[in-house]
């Protein structure tokens, strides 16, 4: 018996990546999760989570909708059908090991991306870091940790806000993001930024309270360089910013 081989198409990617209310939200997560471990075990782990009728009927919608394609697979059971690419390994590897880092230490850095990157050659006195953050008490919260650390601070309650920043005040030196924004999310700013030619490197830290491994595979997929998970500390805080701009520690 031969199992369909399922693909994303672009219309799928970006409807999963900009979170598209049009599409239902277990559409989305299926959508996700054939972004993040590809065809190997993709039937047999959605099957715990929906009945094959039901499956079936969705992918073939799906597919309709052009989220995505499928061709007919390798035999079951066949060494091809249980093969990993190298990036989905790695990115399996990468969600596992992040969220085992934020449930031990409330952060995580995605050292592969920073491994290419320049340290930053600033004071901390003359680092701007931009908070986009729309809940008032941790707003308030986060501007005081990061002022602390001896960062300048900018900050922003919505998208809409974050883009009227970048406009007056240009780029910051890093972008500390909340996930939940009421105009949007901060994916969305995620996405914007590494897809801009001129920001594309710019620093992006994570500050959400959400730890589901979807969310930590998504931002890995649309390239966070780190996570702070609330509650947080102060010296949880500085140290991630720090090390993401590779600052020196005596600086």
């Amino acid at each position: 018996m031969r199992e369909r081989l399922y693909r994303l198409t672009q219309a799928g990617r970006d409807a999963w990546e900009s979170q598209d209310t049009a599409v239902p939200a277990d559409y989305r997560r299926i959508l996700w999760l054939m972004d993040l471990h590809g065809q190997h075990g993709l039937i047999d782990g959605l099957v715990r989570h929906y009945p094959r009728n039901v499956l079936d009927e969705w992918l073939a919608e799906m597919e309709e909708l052009g989220l995505i394609s499928s061709e007919p697979g390798a035999e079951l059971g066949s060494a091809a059908d249980k093969t990993l690419t190298l990036d989905q390994i790695r990115l399996h590897r990468d969600v596992e090991t992040a969220g085992s880092a934020l449930a031990r230490t409330g952060a995580y850095l995605a050292t592969d991306r920073l491994g290419s990157r320049e340290p930053l050659h600033k004071e901390p006195a003359d680092t701007v870091v931009l908070i986009v953050e729309d809940d008032p008490d941790q707003l308030a919260l986060a501007d005081l940790r990061v002022t602390m650390a001896g960062y300048k601070v900018r900050v922003a309650t919505s998208v809409n806000a974050f883009l009227q920043s970048m406009l007056d005040d240009g780029a910051p030196d890093l972008l500390l993001l909340d996930v939940t924004l009421p105009d949007g999310d901060g994916f969305e700013i995620l996405v914007k930024m590494r897809r801009h030619h001129a920001l594309k490197a710019l620093p992006i830290v994570m500050l959400t309270a959400r730890t589901d491994p979807a969310d930590i595979g998504k931002g890995l997929v649309l390239g966070a360089d780190g996570y702070v998970t609330k509650p947080y500390t102060k010296n949880v805080l500085a140290d991630v910013v720090r090390r993401v701009l590779k600052q020196d520690s005596n600086t």
